[in-house]
This record gives C-alpha cells, sequence and structure tokens, in this order.
C-alpha cells in the first residue's frame, strides 16, 4: 500500500470481496467522501460500469452506475446511485453533435440532460446527474470525480496548465474549464483517446477526475493524485514562511474566546434579522485557527472579494463573501454594525449589478442578494443557510474555499471563475429546475423556536411535535440532563442533516438542549446568547416549566413555597419574555411567547391556592405581555386541565395522595402506570369530552400559537381542558 500523509488510504480488502459489484461502487464512494481532504459534501461523483441483465431480453448489457442528481459520497447508499444503458449514452453523441452544429450548444446541453431518462435502465427512479457524461465517455471501468482542496488549488491557478505538467508529469492531462456536460464529457473522451497512458484530467477551476479498470486500483490512484497535489503545495507553502507569512501575514489579532463569544452574541440577532429581510437564515459560526488566520490577513479582503472557483463552492457560498474591515483591537461593537450595515447595502448593490450584467433573456428571477458567508477579523466566518445543516455546509465550503486559496497563492496566484461563467452555473435553467422540485418547505422551517421545560411532559411533547413542522428546537430545562437528552431524542430521530457536526455549541444538530433558571436573569441571558451562538437568533418561545405546592396538611402554605410558586409560575414568564425582547428588538423579525396557565386560573379549588392564585396572574401577563411586545412578537396562552400523564409535577406521592384524597380505590403495590390512568380517568369524568388530557393535546395548540394559522390571535388563551365547564368564561 503506498504511503499518505494528507489522505487516508481506508480500503479493506476483506470487506470489498464480500460486496456484489454495485455494492463495492458504494463502497468505494463512502471512503472517498467520508474524507473532506478528497471531496466536500454533496460534491463528487464516482462511477462504475458493469455488466446487467436486460429485463426485457435477458442479454447481458453494458451498464453505467453512476451517482445520482444530489446525494452526498459519504453518505450515499444504492439508491443513490443512477443505472443507465451505456449503449445508449454513448449513441446521444450524434443526437448532440447534430445540435450542436446548428448552433445550439447551450440548449443541446440542457436538451441532453432530458433525454438521459431514456437510457434509463431497469427503470431506476434515480435521476442522473449532469456529470454522466464524464464518465460514460471515458475508457476505465470505474471513475472517480472529486472536489479536492489541493486539486482545487492548482485548478484555481493562473498557471494551472503548466502546474499540472511539473506536478503530475504525463499522467494527468489538462482541460481548460467548461461547464459539466456533453461538451466537457468530449473533450474528455478526445484526451483520452490521444494520450492513452493519461489516467486523470486536471479540469481547470473545477477539480479533476480519474479512471482505472480495477476499482481498488481507482480508489488509490484517486488518493495519490490528491497526495501528490497536497505534498507539492504543503512543499511550497513551507518554503514561503507557512502559517506566519499565509496570506501576506497577519494584519489583525483575534480576540480571546471569551470577547468572541460575547461579540457574536451581541452581533448575530441584529445580523440575522439583516440577512432575513426576504427568508429567514439559520446561523453557524466558526472561530477555529484556519479561519482566523485568513479573516486576519493582509490579503484576506482582496481574496474575499475574488470570490470562489468551484462552482460546487459558490453554489453555497455565493459569488462571493461579504468581508468588513473592522479591527477588532481598535473598533467596538457599534462601529462594527455600522461597518456590517454599509457592507450588507454595498453587498446587495453589488449582486444585483453582478444580476443585471450577466443575466439572459431567460435567466431566472435574482435570488435573495443577501450574503450567505460574512468575515469579521477578530472573529471569524458566520455562514448562513434555510437550516441548520445547510448553514454548516456553507461553512464547511467556504473553509474549502479558503484551503484553495492557501494552496493557490502558495504555489502561483489564485482566479476565481469569470462572473460570466459563475453566473450561467448559478442561473443554469438545470439547476433552476431542481430548486422547483425540492418539496415545499415545512410550516416551522427556517424558525428557532425554543421550549422552556422540554425536560419533560408538556414540554418535551411539545419539542417533538415542533420539530416535526421543520422548527430548529432549543430544549431549555432547569435540569440540563434533561433538556440535552431530549435534544437527543429529537436529533436520534430526525438526524443532523447532511454536512459533519463538529464539537462546539454552533455545531449543532436540529435540537440543542441547555440548561437554565426561570427565576434568574442572568442565566436566560446566558441562555439566550447561547441560543444566538447556535443559531443565530430565535424566533418563538414556549413556556411550560411550571410548579404545584399544594398545602400542607392543615391547608396553610408557607411563605417560602408561595413565593417559590410566583416565582416559577409568574415572575419566571415575565423574565423570559422581557429578556427575550431585547432580542426580537435587536433581530427585527415577528416572534410569538406562549405561557402556560391553568384551567385554574378560572376555578379556585380547595388546596391549591398558591397555584390557582399564580396561574391568574399568569392569565393577566399574557395580556400585558401581548401590549408591550406588540406589534412585534405576539403573546398568547395555553391553559392545560390537570394533565397526569407524563408530568413532572405529578410523581407517584402525588398521585397517590390525590387518589385517596378523591376516595379512588388503589393499591400501595399497584404499578405507577396503572395509578395514572386511574386518576387521568377521574380528572376526564369531569369534563364534556370525558377523555384523559394528554401533553400531545397541549402541544397541538403550542404548535397553533407559533405557526401562522393564528396569525391575527395575541393577547389570548387557549384553553385545552376537555370541557371543564366550571372554566367557561363568566
Amino acid at each position: 500500500m503506498p504511503a499518505f500523509r494528507h489522505v487516508d488510504f481506508l480500503w479493506d480488502d476483506a470487506r470489498a470481496a464480500s460486496l456484489d459489484p454495485v455494492s463495492r461502487l458504494v463502497y468505494r464512494s463512502n471512503l472517498l467522501g467520508s474524507d473532506q481532504r478528497v471531496t466536500n459534501t454533496g460534491g463528487g461523483n464516482t462511477s462504475s460500469k458493469l455488466g446487467g441483465l436486460d429485463p426485457l431480453t435477458g442479454d447481458e448489457v453494458p451498464v453505467l452506475w453512476v451517482k445520482g442528481s444530489g446525494g452526498d459520497l459519504r453518505t450515499s447508499t444504492r439508491e443513490n446511485f443512477s443505472s443507465l444503458y451505456l449503449a445508449k449514452l454513448q449513441a446521444m453523441q450524434r443526437l448532440y453533435a447534430a445540435r450542436a452544429n446548428k448552433g445550439l450548444k447551450s440548449p443541446a446541453e440542457d436538451d441532453m440532460v432530458g433525454l438521459y431518462t431514456h437510457a434509463t435502465f431497469n427503470l431506476n427512479p434515480r435521476a442522473t446527474s449532469i456529470d454522466t457524461p464524464l464518465h460514460a465517455f471515458l475508457p476505465g471501468r470505474h471513475v472517480d470525480h472529486m472536489h479536492p482542496n489541493a486539486i482545487i488549488a492548482i485548478a484555481a491557478s493562473a498557471n494551472c496548465e503548466r502546474l499540472t505538467q511539473e506536478i503530475f508529469g504525463g499522467k494527468m492531462a489538462y482541460v481548460p474549464w467548461m461547464r459539466p456536460g456533453f461538451e466537457l464529457g468530449l473533450a474528455m473522451q478526445e484526451i483520452a483517446r490521444q494520450n492513452p497512458q493519461v489516467r486523470a484530467i486536471m479540469m481547470g477551476g473545477h477539480g479533476f477526475i480519474s479512471w482505472a479498470d480495477d476499482d481498488k486500483q481507482c480508489y488509490t490512484d484517486t488518493l495519490g493524485f490528491i497526495e501528490q497535489a497536497a505534498t507539492f503545495i504543503e512543499a511550497k507553502y513551507a518554503a514561503k514562511g507557512g502559517d506566519a507569512t499565509a496570506f501576506g501575514g497577519a494584519k489583525y489579532q483575534t480576540l480571546d474566546e471569551a470577547q468572541r463569544r460575547a461579540r457574536f452574541a451581541a452581533i448575530l440577532p441584529w445580523l440575522r434579522g439583516q440577512v432575513s429581510k426576504e427568508k429567514r437564515f439559520i446561523g453557524t459560526i466558526q472561530d477555529d485557527a484556519k479561519i482566523l488566520r485568513f479573516v486576519n490577513s493582509r490579503d484576506a479582503a482582496r481574496l474575499a472579494e475574488l470570490g470562489t472557483s468551484c462552482p460546487d463552492h459558490f453554489l453555497r457560498t455565493k459569488i462571493k463573501p461579504l468581508y468588513v474591515d473592522w479591527n477588532p483591537q481598535t473598533d467596538d461593537a457599534a462601529a462594527l454594525k455600522t461597518k456590517l450595515a454599509a457592507g450588507l447595502a454595498c453587498y446587495r448593490a453589488d449582486y444585483a449589478a453582478y444580476y443585471a450584467k450577466c443575466r439572459h433573456a431567460n435567466s431566472p428571477a435574482m435570488r435573495d442578494p443577501n450574503p450567505t458567508v460574512v468575515l469579521i477579523p477578530g472573529l471569524g466566518m458566520i455562514a448562513w443557510g434555510k437550516d441548520k445543516s445547510e448553514s454548516r455546509v456553507t461553512a464547511e465550503f467556504y473553509n474549502c474555499a479558503v484551503e484553495v486559496m492557501r494552496g493557490a497563492e502558495a504555489i502561483d496566484r489564485y482566479v476565481a471563475l469569470p462572473q460570466q461563467e459563475a453566473f450561467d452555473i448559478e442561473y443554469w435553467l438545470l439547476e433552476e429546475a431542481k430548486l422547483k422540485r425540492m418539496p415545499a418547505e415545512k410550516e416551522l422551517a427556517r424558525q428557532v423556536v425554543i421550549v422552556v421545560g422540554a425536560g419533560s411532559g408538556i414540554g418535551k411533547e411539545t419539542a417533538h411535535r415542533l420539530v416535526k413542522e421543520g422548527a430548529h428546537i432549543v430544549c431549555v430545562d432547569l435540569n440540563a440532563d434533561a433538556a440535552t437528552a431530549t435534544a437527543k431524542e429529537i436529533t436520534d430521530k430526525h438526524g443532523l442533516g447532511i454536512g459533519v457536526a463538529g464539537s462546539g455549541i454552533s455545531n449543532c444538530g436540529p435540537a440543542l438542549g441547555l440548561a437554565a433558571n426561570v427565576t434568574d436573569r442572568a442565566s436566560i441571558r446566558r441562555m439566550l446568547d447561547d441560543v444566538a451562538l447556535a443559531y443565530g437568533g430565535f424566533d418563538s418561545i414556549c413556556v411550560t416549566a411550571g410548579v404545584f405546592v399544594p398545602s400542607d396538611t392543615t391547608g396553610h402554605i408557607p411563605d417560602e413555597k408561595w413565593a417559590l410558586t410566583f416565582g416559577i409560575n409568574v415572575t419566571g414568564s415575565y423574565l423570559v419574555g422581557d429578556e427575550a425582547a431585547k432580542t426580537w428588538k435587536e433581530q427585527g423579525l415577528r416572534g410569538n411567547l406562549v405561557l402556560t396557565t391553568s384551567a385554574n386560573a378560572a376555578v379556585a379549588k380547595k388546596g391549591s391556592l398558591a397555584y390557582d392564585t399564580s396561574k391568574a396572574a399568569a392569565n393577566h401577563l399574557v395580556r400585558e405581555l401581548a401590549i408591550e411586545l406588540a406589534p412585534l412578537v405576539r403573546v398568547n396562552g395555553v391553559a392545560p386541565a390537570t394533565v397526569v400523564q407524563g408530568s413532572a409535577m405529578f410523581p407517584r406521592d402525588r398521585v397517590t395522595g390525590s387518589l385517596a384524597k378523591y376516595a379512588i380505590p388503589y393499591t400501595e403495590d399497584e404499578a405507577t402506570d396503572s395509578l395514572v390512568k386511574k386518576l387521568a380517568q377521574f380528572y376526564a369524568d369531569r369534563t364534556l369530552t370525558k377523555s384523559p388530557i394528554t401533553p400531545a393535546d397541549q402541544a397541538e395548540a403550542y404548535f397553533l400559537l407559533v405557526s401562522q394559522r393564528l396569525s391575527k390571535t395575541t393577547g389570548q388563551i387557549i384553553t385545552v381542558d376537555g370541557g371543564l365547564h366550571e372554566a367557561f368564561l363568566r
């Protein structure tokens, strides 16, 4: 096995030998995709030319299996691969030539994609990639097309062709930038025909492709070419001074971790509001040594303005990032906000000018002109996406772009794709068609909802209910372990999304567990700042935390228990709303606050004096906060009747106490579930619907109030009590 320092050789002969040919392709693909030094998330594709039995004739025919449109090599399964009759694909060359010769080259490229379905083998439903001709027309039985940072650094160099010859000799040829498709596939076919010794092609401004007749050899060669490129780059980089002189050396100094955290927490909600004028975005921050080396450098402004090279990069990061020339040592937070505001205005104007200059008569309408990557000296990078997964991947792609620029500047001079070529990829009609085929976003997509009390009961059920509608959920509880457990349940069920989540609060998935004490304003502020660091801000808060302290045997409640009841059930909700209002105001996006009251707020009962009175106060708190936070935030309440199932306020001893109080028969050794059912049914029998009230019933009300279904409702209490007529309004 060759020695590798810059990539990981992971091939296992025993594992590969146990697999059928298509499974070996999946195996090879997963290995390549597992190393971000080999290819980025969702980038690159692989193929194998295999035999297959024609389902109509029974004859064995050559079949091209190639990674289909979309998907990620690291996680791909057999279902992610298209299968096509190889002979039909190759016969399409005549059709393309006839159309291209009539001056219809670009329309002909798009037409070919539409015709791929006619070459589908065995009714495989997976849509094939626009890169299919690259794989079909090259001679090797196995083909890898990758986007390694080291290779793209060469591809994005001013003297790419010369460097390719210098580094790889005659083993790798060169093709100038061409949009992926038939023209590029035919050019590669001709290169391979004229140069039978060539086993790879450098694709200018893009990446590379390699091939072999043995799949292990193809995998090994792919890694070998990347290793060769990386070794060459690192030697040149070290000779120029390495990190000390990277990107022209440091211009600014990094703020320490505590300062960065405070500055990010202060600026992120405002910035999220600014970039979310058209559609809301979810953020990911990155402030590791590599990204800080870049944003702090003398060349950062120049290189950022050039934009990215590889098409996979700028489809995620847009044509370029927003770089803010802020001095962390002399400028304060106000100066940062001022410079960001000016930078955003300039960025939007530049993007509109880019669109106007490059658009075609049939180009899709201009997309959101806000940046998806923001670079700030001393702090790091902020990446934005429609969800946490996409913002993590956006950050990953710009990290790749930084590494490409580092390598290109070490060996030569970095160049980006011409704007027109970039535009033609970004606004490709086929890309637009792909976007239109995407399923509609869920009702709470792009939303961040904080659920206070998510460790159990109604709060946990609400967290699970809201994530089904696409919301990102911050599970908050006094018990940190309980909050984390609920968040883990969500991510275990719904996954972390594409991309690789790293360590640190900002690299979470669709759910995050945090601790907070609602009676402590400082604790609430820390939690809200953590939410800003994780997602960039938040949209709605559901407060389900509460406490019930019964009177003692004499019917009296001690003063400290009275204070505790009001502290959690009333003051806690006020503190959450009051502290969150500061962030909502900074963010400038409409939001929702939903508090938990109770049917007991309207029905006086013996033995729950403090609880009932606190819930009556909470009812009025809803109305007061609705006035205070209008028009930006709607404030409503959910008033359950007694919820026994899954409630933290009904431990076994309280259940048995209630059963004894109401003379409901039970035995001391009876299972807790049985006791809970008896008590729940007793309460249900007092209602008009005669059905036990569950946490899921309450969660549905929270969903309605944080959605747009009741968008004109504020200052109201929705009762979910099964029809408790004593609580009817009067």
